[in-house]
């Protein structure tokens, strides 16, 4: 009996699941693994196209940001943000995010975090906050190793703008860290989705693919000239406003009314979650 006592007089709720032990037990998943090698891959697969089919070039006369992947390593890191940022990058948020609790509940061990006792709203926390962190991760290593696998093979020099221009190889890192942070806002709506099915669901597929899938419908949506103006209130219709930072003269207004509605919507999803979950019955 006295050992009980000692143990539930030094319980502290604030002290369960530390991150540090969260993140460990994520970083050795197969999934987290297996992602990130995804990542780390796609620039030398480009690398590869490129050396196969020859430099890129303008078509009609219109130079695009793909025409520019080779002339350095920063337009090849930008070039791998541009047809990565669409598609590619939802995945590791979606996973991330949308398997960490029903992986749990579908592991049958979510129960007995619960018991141990976790509180509900800190094992919620500590997996959002290494969620959201791997999800980053994830975002910052693809342009990294973009960057450095295009140095090597393009050369250090500055970043040379499709409208005309180029600019420093200081100024264009800042704009790079500037676009892949935006990005990481944009993503926060299929972080939320993905995390509040997490906690709706046994199933980590179900979470996982819903938030893909709503995410692509989101796309399709924003492709809809004929909604117009509604056009606006879609998280996707601001997914490439990041390119506005890689210009002479940055413009902000597009990225501030994309990271406004990203937030807004992730802000609602994770309350959602936060609140479901509490009332949840868990029983796996």
């Amino acid at each position: 009996m006295s050992t009980l006592t000692e143990v539930a007089s030094g319980y502290q709720a604030g002290r369960t699941l530390p991150l540090r032990v969260e993140l460990a037990r994520q970083l050795k998943r197969r999934r987290t693994l297996l992602m990130g090698g995804v990542l780390a891959v796609l620039p030398f697969v480009l690398l590869i196209a490129f050396a196969v089919g020859g430099d890129p070039g303008g078509r009609n006369g219109r130079i695009t940001l793909m025409d520019t992947a080779t002339a350095s390593g920063a337009n090849f890191a930008a070039v791998n943000l541009f047809v990565s940022a669409g598609f590619l990058l939802v995945i590791p948020v979606a996973l991330f995010c949308g398997d960490t609790v029903a992986s749990e509940a579908s592991w049958s061990s979510l129960r007995y975090l619960l018991a141990a006792p976790v509180p509900r709203a800190r094992l919620l926390w500590s997996k959002l906050v290494v969620a959201l962190g791997l999800s980053l991760a994830a975002m910052v290593l693809l342009p990294l190793v973009a960057l450095a696998a295009g140095t090597a093979a393009y050369g250090w020099g500055p970043l040379e703008i499709p409208t005309g221009g180029a600019l420093d190889t200081g100024t264009a890192a800042q704009r790079l860290l500037v676009a892949v942070a935006y990005i990481f806002v944009s993503q926060l709506v299929t972080a939320g989705l993905a995390f509040w099915l997490s906690t709706r669901t046994d199933a980590p597929l179900g979470a996982v693919g819903g938030a893909v899938g709503l995410t692509i419908v989101g796309n399709v949506l924003d492709a809809v000239t004929a909604l117009g103006h509604w056009r606006d209130f879609l998280p996707a219709h601001w997914q490439f406003a990041w390119a506005d930072a890689v210009q002479p003269q940055p413009e902000w207004s597009g990225m501030i009314q994309g990271s406004a509605i990203s937030l807004t919507y992730a802000l609602v999803l994770f309350v959602l979650a936060f609140r479901g979950f509490a009332r949840k019955d868990v029983v796996s």
